[in-house]
């Protein structure tokens, strides 16, 4: 039987507590929860010659998908709380969902909050299947880092998902909850205090992710919910609208949804995130239409009125 993961802010902060005092890098073990036929933990190596080791949860597949999607998780970055939507996604998808550097299983031990550097990192993800499209989701913090996966690697995402994204500014329950972070910053776990340096230092860089927007030619996907109180769908909304890109930015208001969108049912996920999937016209060779003329009456024919006399 499956064990149900506790949802919530606070148990999600109770789960970073509980997982330090064991020793535990991963906050809901899906090894004990499905099999590795379903969803199994991979791991990489950082891009960029970085040395560090990264720690994925994916979707095993016999032979590749149509399309693989790549999630980059926020702060705190736990791939474990996508396992339910891994483990409901059909067999014409897969699915890699990162642990970033500085969380969960992943190296190093310090915070990275260079997104920058979070997203050369990250670039091995990026890799796909001879003929198979890829579909890159950046959630909440993540948002920031997709864009700039995107944009420095030209020709391997066909589609860029913003979902919850966090751009730099705060709601009531995200403000809260780094101001704590910031006063007990030596006392709280690994994850959350990388999680409040890496949120509370984010404004400042967001000028590069909004630079990779401009330059992306792909198709970009805005979800998120309309009742999101860490990150105001107003800022993603303002950002869609005031950012100049070579292709409108697409938004979906996602009624009555919170911050988290992956704690809800999978199947409304999954349907979201297909949505932004583009969706290819079959092309079909139509012969051009010849222009017609008016020819005068009895041009190829007798002479109107009657047989011409002798």
């Amino acid at each position: 039987m499956l064990r149900k993961r506790p949802k919530g802010v606070l148990a999600m902060g109770w789960a970073s507590i509980e997982s330090a005092m064991l020793g535990r890098t991963e906050h809901a073990p899906t090894s004990a929860d499905y099999p590795d036929t379903v969803v199994r933990r991979v791991s990489f190596a950082a891009g960029g010659g970085l040395g560090w080791r990264i720690s994925a949860l994916e979707t095993p597949r016999a032979t590749p998908a149509p399309w693989k999607i790549v999630v980059v998780t926020g702060a705190p970055s736990w791939a474990e709380y996508w396992a339910e939507t891994l483990a409901e996604l059909p067999a014409d998808r897969e699915m890699i969902v990162v642990d970033r550097p500085g969380y969960g299983a992943s190296e190093p031990a310090e915070p990275i909050g260079d997104i920058r550097t979070q997203a050369l990192a990250l670039a091995p993800l990026l890799s796909a299947a001879r003929g198979q499209k890829l579909m890159l989701v950046g959630q909440s913090y993540g948002a920031a880092i997709a864009s700039l996966m995107a944009e420095a690697n030209p020709g391997k995402v066909q589609s860029l998902v913003l979902l919850s994204g966090f751009f730099g500014e705060t709601g009531p329950t995200s403000r809260w909850l780094i101001d704590l972070g910031q006063k007990a910053l030596k006392m709280i776990p690994r994850d959350l205090r990388h999680a409040v340096i890496e949120a509370s230092g984010q404004k400042p860089q967001l000028a590069y992710a909004v630079r990779a927007l401009s330059r992306l030619s792909i198709p970009i996907h805005m979800v998120h919910g309309d009742k999101d109180d860490f990150a105001p769908i107003e800022t993603a909304e303002r950002l869609a609208a005031e950012t100049a890109t070579r292709r409108p930015i697409c938004v979906h208001r996602v009624p009555e949804a919170n911050h988290f969108l992956n704690d809800g049912p999978p199947e409304a996920l999954l349907a979201a995130l297909e949505a932004c999937i583009p969706v290819k016209t079959p092309w079909v060779f139509a012969w051009p239409k010849l222009p017609q003329f008016k020819l005068p009456k009895g041009l190829f024919g007798a002479p109107q009125g009657g047989a011409a006399q002798a």
